[in-house]
């Protein structure tokens, strides 16, 4: 039997679905009904039921957007770092395995190859020159291993606050026990919903463009079962569809595919973003996949998996 927690949000309300898809028995564990922040309440109960595994669904992100963890500080360090931190410890004391919701957000840019095989890592994915490899050379694009260190986090800032403690709930659960780590990053699917980057972007009165690695969320949820399921050694695993896509391809891609006509507004520079529209500063990153895809996991690739959702796109209801 698994434990779900965080069940009601958009990740673990898919973790959920897919868990019944599969015939796994598992309990959705509510904090309106126990308190799992709580070291002693969640040692005693996995101690009682003895769960195969837990998975940590739950989490501060803000709403609509990071912006709102600025002005909710406390709540976002306790949902992101002492929450997962307070988890680790239950299940290491009580040795049941678990798996954990992190975030890509902790890293900003990617690794760029050059010319003479050497790699450098490019923080700001706006540059002019960098944009040119990103368009005309993207094989020159590498993402973030897990191995590297965060370089969006309060060690390594600016950072947003939400991205911080992100970073700080990864430092807080290492080498405790045994756990997945699965960063996540920008979700999406076919149904539309605040939370749903395809969503989000179709409601901005601007857009602002950058280069990403997303993650399809049903495929995200997928992988993170599979890798228990294949019993992948415990780490930190990037889960994202493999690739990369600029902000400008995902809203050509909903122009043919669900908006044709309409004319989509960006804004025209960093600096007009952040002084009209954002309170906190933005994680845009690539992540490198390899190590999950080496453990066996198939993803497919981000493009598949953006085009598939637009044209199975569920439209919210009135």
């Amino acid at each position: 039997m698994v434990l779900l927690l965080g069940h009601t949000g958009y990740v673990g309300s898919e973790f959920a679905r897919e868990l019944s898809r599969r015939s796994i028995p598992f309990e959705e564990l509510s904090r309106q009904r126990f308190d799992y922040s709580d070291f002693e309440s969640l040692y005693r109960r996995l101690r009682e039921q003895r769960p195969t595994f837990l998975i940590n669904a739950a989490g501060y992100t803000g709403k609509p957007n990071v912006d709102a963890c600025e002005g909710a500080q406390a709540d976002t360090l306790a949902g992101n770092t002492l929450l997962p931190q307070t988890i680790a410890h239950a299940c290491a004391a009580a040795e049941v395995p678990w798996g954990h919701v992190s975030s890509g957000c902790i890293y900003t840019g990617a690794r760029i190859r050059e010319p003479d095989g050497s790699l450098h890592v490019e923080p700001d994915l706006t540059r002019a020159e960098v944009r040119r490899i990103v368009e005309s050379e993207p094989d020159r694009v590498e993402g973030f291993r897990e191995t590297d260190e965060p370089n969006f986090s309060f060690r390594r800032g600016p950072c947003s606050f939400y991205s911080g403690t992100k970073a700080l709930g990864e430092e807080a659960i290492a080498g405790l026990g045994r756990s997945y780590l699965w960063r996540l990053r920008i979700p999406f699917d076919e149904r539309d919903n605040p939370r749903n980057y395809l969503s989000k972007v179709q409601r901005y009165a601007k857009v602002y463009d950058n280069v990403n690695s997303i993650s399809h969320l049903g495929d995200y949820v997928r992988a993170c079962l599979d890798l228990w399921d294949i019993r992948a050694p415990f780490g930190i695993y990037n889960v994202t569809n493999p690739g990369f896509v600029t902000t400008r391809q995902v809203i050509e891609a909903i122009e043919r595919e669900l908006l044709p006509g309409r004319v989509f507004d960006f804004w025209s520079s960093d600096l007009e973003f952040y002084r009209l529209a954002a309170r906190a500063p933005r994680s845009n990153c690539v992540l490198d996949t390899n190590k999950i895809l080496s453990a066996g996991v198939v993803i497919r690739g981000v493009e598949d998996a953006l085009m598939d959702a637009l044209r199975h796109w569920k439209p919210e209801r009135a």
